[in-house]
């Protein structure tokens, strides 16, 4: 397979990410609410081919919901984007806690197929006794998307909530994306092996591949690389705590100390680079290994776990136009979060791409799929990839 890229689908992809951050002053017509700032990442095979930034990291102080736009802070206090801006991950989280179950399955210490409640006693209440790790890998547990733990004020009751939640599907008959499959999978595995999740994820994948930008609960000392995100207000967040920025986004990860199955992670595009390289040669970069080549294949074939779900992988997505564009395919795939985060890996063509913004600076309700696929498109006509049929 050729390394080549078409540098001038390269130079598009740089531009047109670019064209979605505001200019320093003002709005632009075409794009009234474009994101504050980005860095793309994006290359093929070992060979990291675009590393660009663009926009701010710190624009904005608060979002005014009467005349829906931000608010900005002194032109001084504005954080310019760099290559190295550190950014809260969201549900690309739950491929670092995908990573570490299938590390563990490699390990022997449980089953894809191992019930959950042979584990974890008490999530067999309420009709859960026949989930298996499967089942929550691939989002198929029948569990509903979400739970308010952030409004239970103790760690018991948050414990509690989960334990008391019946499936509303039974497991294995219909797929509902869930940030409960992931958080009871952390809980599973912190159980097992007696450590918890951010101690599996330094142990197990970013410390031996030197992801050292990657981590739940950067120091404060981080923050001035950190990506801004929201001015969490009622009613469109559901706390009151102002413009948040150095600590998790996510309302639930922040009621868990910022340590969670399903969000809580912050990284930067280099970091992401390299796990995107080592997952497409088999769970090695540069001669260090995380994962057999047998277990990356698990992650990334579909389980086909539910008649007539979309393709999943155990944690990935799989064959996602909706974020992918062009490049997606029975053997491309990826992630988004919620605050603005894309990772997209293509097995066919060796191509990959690390999208990061900070699209819910300085309010959630501007975030928008276009740049993803925008930029996956200018990747797949760089790498060359056939169009595929219409179906």
């Amino acid at each position: 397979m050729s390394h080549c890229l078409d540098p001038d689908h390269l130079r598009r992809l740089v531009a047109d990410v670019a064209g979605w951050c505001p200019p320093p002053f003002g709005r632009t017509a075409e794009r009234p609410r474009p994101y504050a700032g980005a860095v793309v990442l994006a290359g093929r095979e070992r060979t990291v081919a675009v590393h660009e930034a663009a926009g701010w990291a710190l624009r904005y102080r608060a979002y005014d919901p009467d005349t829906d736009s931000g608010v900005e802070l002194p032109r001084d206090q504005w954080l310019p984007m760099r290559r190295d801006t550190v950014f809260d991950l969201a549900s690309l989280t739950k491929l670092f806690t995908a990573l570490v179950a299938v590390r563990e399955v490699e390990r022997g210490t449980f089953g894809l197929d191992d019930r959950v409640a042979a584990h974890l006693p008490q999530f067999a209440e309420a009709g859960k006794e026949r989930i298996t790790v499967r089942h929550l890998l691939t989002h198929t547990s029948g569990l509903r998307a979400e739970l308010p733990f952030h409004a239970c004020p103790t760690r018991e009751r948050r414990d509690e909530l989960l334990w008391r939640e019946a499936p509303l599907h039974p497991p294995g008959t219909a797929p509902v994306y869930s940030d409960l499959n992931l958080i009871a999978l952390q809980w599973l595995l912190e159980r097992i092996t007696g450590h918890g999740l951010d101690t599996l994820v330094e142990v197990g994948i970013t410390g031996p591949l030197g992801m050292t930008s990657t981590r739940f609960a950067p120091p404060s000392s981080w923050k001035s690389r950190i990506a801004a995100t929201e001015d969490q207000r009622k009613p469109w967040g559901r706390l009151d705590r102002g413009l948040v920025h150095g600590e998790v986004h996510d309302e639930n990860a922040h009621a868990f100390g910022g340590v969670s199955g399903h969000a809580g992670l912050f990284s930067d595009a280099r970091d992401l680079g390299v796990l995107c390289r080592a997952l497409l040669a088999g769970g090695t970069f540069e001669g260090t290994r995380i994962l057999a080549p047998e277990s990356v294949e698990l992650l990334l074939s579909d389980a086909g776990t539910a008649t007539g779900a979309p393709a999943h992988g155990l944690g990935f997505e799989l064959d996602r136009p909706g974020y992918q564009g062009a490049l997606a395919g029975p053997r491309t795939a990826g992630h988004t979060g919620f605050t603005g985060t894309c990772l997209i890996l293509d097995r066919d063509t060796g191509a990959f791409l690390v999208l990061l913004t900070n699209a819910v600076h300085p309010y959630r309700g501007w975030s928008t799929n276009e740049p993803r696929v925008a930029a996956a498109n200018h990747l797949a006509r760089a790498v060359g990839r056939p169009t595929r049929p219409v179906r």
